[in-house]
């Protein structure tokens, strides 16, 4: 399931725990693309606490518990981990992360707690909904067959990673332009990761973060940026990300673009996706200024001018992602629908 849905079955599961109908969520997929990212939103859209419990690091007795001797009996310390209405607060999310990389006993512990929501005299604060995520068996990671007990106490969904749905994370988090426009020229090294050959640097959404990073630091270091790319998304993706940035410089001025002047369009699609990322860039520095309107026709009427229309179609369905609902009340965004209404009509 692509992130844009899987955040509305997450924000639907803590929104249930108020009417009792909530049901644990397992999230699968391949390392770097974004699961614990996607659950720690939730928390944050919500405003309210998030405890990351990594399965894979503890003991048995680290959930259940210390026993201590009472009288004659035997009593169980509760961990301070584990969610308290008084101390976290009565509504949050209790996040069991690695879940497929602990080992059995300790899974065998965390049967009662996900299910049943309790551990011996422990409960779960009733408004706390559980979410769990974990690499496949396939993916090179240290993992363990769920048993099956464990995994009847999921309702379990795929991560699928979705080039759209990161580009418009992309331009909310502030990602450097320059890869988002890479992306969308090379879509397919968004996430490329062979467990064949297992190797140590890949592409993948956490990855081009890393490269985001990288740039920051090291645009200005011409000996070692190509380097420090090749460090953070493996050797082949690095090259080609740096052959993108090194070409640049042949890119239109984009000033005089956002100014309404008549510029020449190049031809290499390359540069073409560059733009239009950088373009989209300039939209969402615009927005919510008095020049937004200005901007925004503008680039409305620049999108009109890309070849092949599908290139426009793409910058202005990003920027509407980006801005918002006021693109349609530019009468720009009725010039440039007109002009491509066939593309959006009969596309596939």
């Amino acid at each position: 399931m692509r992130p844009y849905h899987l955040r509305t079955v997450l924000d639907q599961e803590f929104s249930s725990t108020d009417a009792g109908h909530h049901t644990p969520v397992m999230i699968w997929g391949p390392p770097g693309v974004g699961k614990s990212q996607v659950i720690a939103q939730v928390a944050a859209r919500y405003g309210v606490p998030i405890i990351d419990i990594r399965l894979s690091q503890l003991e048995p007795s680290d959930l259940r518990g210390i026993p201590f001797r009472v009288g004659e009996h035997v009593d169980w310390a509760v961990p301070s981990m584990l969610p308290d209405a008084r101390r976290h607060g009565p509504t949050g999310l209790l996040f069991l992360d690695e879940i497929t990389s602990a080992p059995p006993t300790v899974s065998a512990a965390a049967y009662q707690l996900i299910l049943d929501r309790r551990l011996g005299a422990y409960a779960i604060p009733g408004r706390w909904a559980i979410f769990a995520a974990g690499n496949r068996q396939g993916d090179r990671g240290v993992t363990y067959t769920m048993p099956a007990p464990l995994a009847n106490r999921f309702a379990h969904f795929e991560f699928e990673v979705n080039l759209d749905d990161w580009v418009a994370w992309a331009y909310a988090s502030g990602i450097d332009e320059r890869i988002i426009g890479f992306l969308r020229f090379r879509p397919e090294l968004l996430f490329e990761f062979d467990p064949a050959h297992n190797p140590v640097a890949f592409p993948s959404p956490r990855s081009w973060e890393f490269a985001h990073r990288a740039l920051q630091k090291f645009s200005d270091h011409a000996e070692v940026l190509l380097g420090t790319l090749q460090a953070c998304v493996g050797p082949a993706a690095g090259i080609e990300l740096h052959a993108f940035i090194s070409n640049l410089d042949r890119m239109p001025d984009l000033d005089a673009v956002v100014r309404g002047e008549d510029v020449p369009i190049p031809g290499e699609i390359d540069l073409q996706y560059a733009i239009a990322s950088a373009l989209v860039g300039r939209a969402i520095r615009a927005k919510d200024t008095p020049e937004a309107p200005i901007v925004h026709g503008n680039i409305l009427n620049f999108a009109k001018r890309l070849r092949p229309r599908e290139m426009g179609v793409m910058l202005v369905s990003d920027m509407h992602q980006a801005v918002g609902q006021t693109l349609f009340s530019l009468p720009e965004f009725g010039q440039w629908a007109n002009a491509v209404a066939d593309v959006m009509l009969y596309a596939d």
